[in-house]
């Protein structure tokens, strides 16, 4: 990973934690568990990504732990800094589009594979794709999205990803019919 890259994976992991503490407050585990049931499919965390970045978010004031529990659980709440920091993200900063695509660029290279391998790749593209939609569809079936305007525009946001893996389908149905025949590698 570039320092870019990385650099790019810690402002959005920053900006998502303060966008979910705006919300209410919440413990590491609270907010691990938000990201990966509803923002799985937007910005997953792992779970040290996320208390690192929990520390750094309090060492530089936009967060405060509001309480400790058992074991050392901590509530965390956004300070005034940290709610300015997020509307500036929001309203100034213009979203990063990542224009990289690892299975695309395999894509562009299937002609050096044999038909069946080509095929394969496709193949498994698509289960991949039906596995992740999947799995959005449980994080749909499992959560009530009439709570607010968080859990509405949490909604908004998973539809781009149930209607973005069905694109990924009908592409990969697309290419498995439109694969050029090979000459003697099959």
């Amino acid at each position: 990973m570039s320092i870019m890259e990385g650099t790019l994976i810690r402002m959005s992991l920053r900006h998502g934690i303060l966008g979910l503490l705006s919300n209410r407050p919440a413990s590491g585990y609270d907010l691990l568990s938000t990201f990966q049931e509803t923002l799985a499919n937007v910005w997953p965390a792992t779970q040290s990504q996320l208390y690192g970045e929990l520390n750094r978010l309090a060492n530089d004031g936009l967060i405060r732990v509001t309480s400790t529990g058992a074991r050392g659980r901590k509530e965390y709440e956004l300070t005034d800094a940290g709610g300015d920091e997020l509307h500036r993200w929001l309203v100034d900063v213009e979203p990063k589009r990542v224009n990289r695509n690892d299975m695309l660029l395999r894509v562009f290279f299937l002609g050096l594979l044999t038909r069946k391998e080509a095929v394969a790749y496709i193949e498994n593209e698509r289960a991949v794709t039906e596995r992740y939609r999947a799995e959005l569809k449980a994080i749909e079936d499992g959560n009530d999205w009439s709570q607010g305007d968080f859990a509405a525009n949490g909604r908004i946001a998973l539809e781009w990803g149930l209607r973005y893996t069905e694109m990924q389908r009908e592409w990969a149905d697309w290419a498995l019919d439109r694969l050029a025949p090979k000459r003697s590698k099959d």
